[in-house]
């Protein structure tokens, strides 16, 4: 199918996109590879795409590797590939390139944006749970002025946020990693690039004796919205060496509420859920111990 009929303007600045934005039925287009595909099946019908790609200032990746503030921001117009290949940044969050290099194919990374995924809200998509797992933010800019909204009170359904009316969701922040804490990010899918049938990132923070302090997890294409999961009693007070990892894959199946679709089945998606996560909590460890 094709698009129906749209009108299209290119801003070049921020004040004139929010304009263009309070007409009925205008959105937001940036890297366009979660957009597109709904215009050409019709499942979106904006009257108006205003594209932000000529907006200065939207297209950086800011790193504070310590301090007040300590993390990583991403601009509205920062590809995929970039933050992939950023080594300060993954420095600082390593998350945030492991989760990137399972977004999608090649030519949707160089061309797609973080931002965009996260302003998508696609319960699948990697960048969302990311943004949960770290405890981040997004920066919304409205006629109003700029705030930061959490990412619990940004994402309110699949496929939908908190955000409505002249709006255009300007950088994404990550905050930096804890000490001795490590991280690991693993998805199944049927193909290489697919949507995944399960994914799981997670964080594992060890004390100064190498025992487990705290262990959470956020997965996707689980719930209807990002969620983060607490799955410390399961191993809490552990030694890395000796933990019971099978003891908080059991616990994080307890802990979800997947629905089955054409591609798996709930059971089989909370099976997942547990292999993946008894994995990528002992890669994470192993990591912690050695930062």
């Amino acid at each position: 199918m094709k698009p129906a009929p749209f009108g299209y303007a290119d801003p070049t600045s921020l004040d004139e996109a929010l304009t263009l934005l309070t007409e009925d039925g205008a959105k937001v287009l940036a890297g366009g590879q979660s957009l597109l595909p709904l215009l050409s099946m019709r499942l979106a019908s904006p009257a108006t795409l205003v594209d932000i790609n000529r907006i200065p200032g939207l297209d950086s990746v800011v790193v504070t590797p310590s301090g007040d503030g300590a993390g990583v921001r991403v601009g509205a117009l920062v590809r995929h590939v970039e933050l992939l290949h950023h080594a300060e940044a993954a420095q600082v969050q390593p998350l945030l390139a492991r989760a990137t290099s399972n977004v999608a194919h090649p030519a949707i990374r160089n061309r797609g944006t973080t931002v965009g995924s996260i302003a998508h809200a696609d319960p699948s998509g990697e960048m969302t749970s990311v943004l949960a797992l770290t405890g981040g933010s997004v920066t919304v800019a409205t006629p109003a002025g700029s705030s930061a909204v959490g990412w619990a009170d940004f994402f309110v359904g699949p496929l939908e946020t908190s955000v409505h009316g002249p709006a255009v969701v300007t950088e994404a922040f990550f905050p930096a990693l804890p000490p001795r804490t490590g991280t690991a990010f693993e998805e199944v899918s049927r193909r290489k690039g697919d949507y995944a049938v399960c994914g799981a990132g997670v964080t594992v923070t060890l004390d100064e004796d190498s025992r487990v302090t705290s262990a959470r997890a956020s997965y996707i294409s689980v719930g209807l919205v990002p969620e983060v999961h607490d799955l410390t009693d399961a191993v809490v007070g552990q030694s890395v060496d000796s933990a019971d990892w099978t003891a908080a894959g059991a616990l994080a199946r307890t802990l979800v509420d997947p629905d089955g679709d054409l591609h798996a089945s709930a059971d089989y998606r909370r099976l997942l859920v547990g292999v993946l996560t008894e994995r990528t909590l002992a890669r994470a460890a192993q990591e912690a111990q050695n930062r």
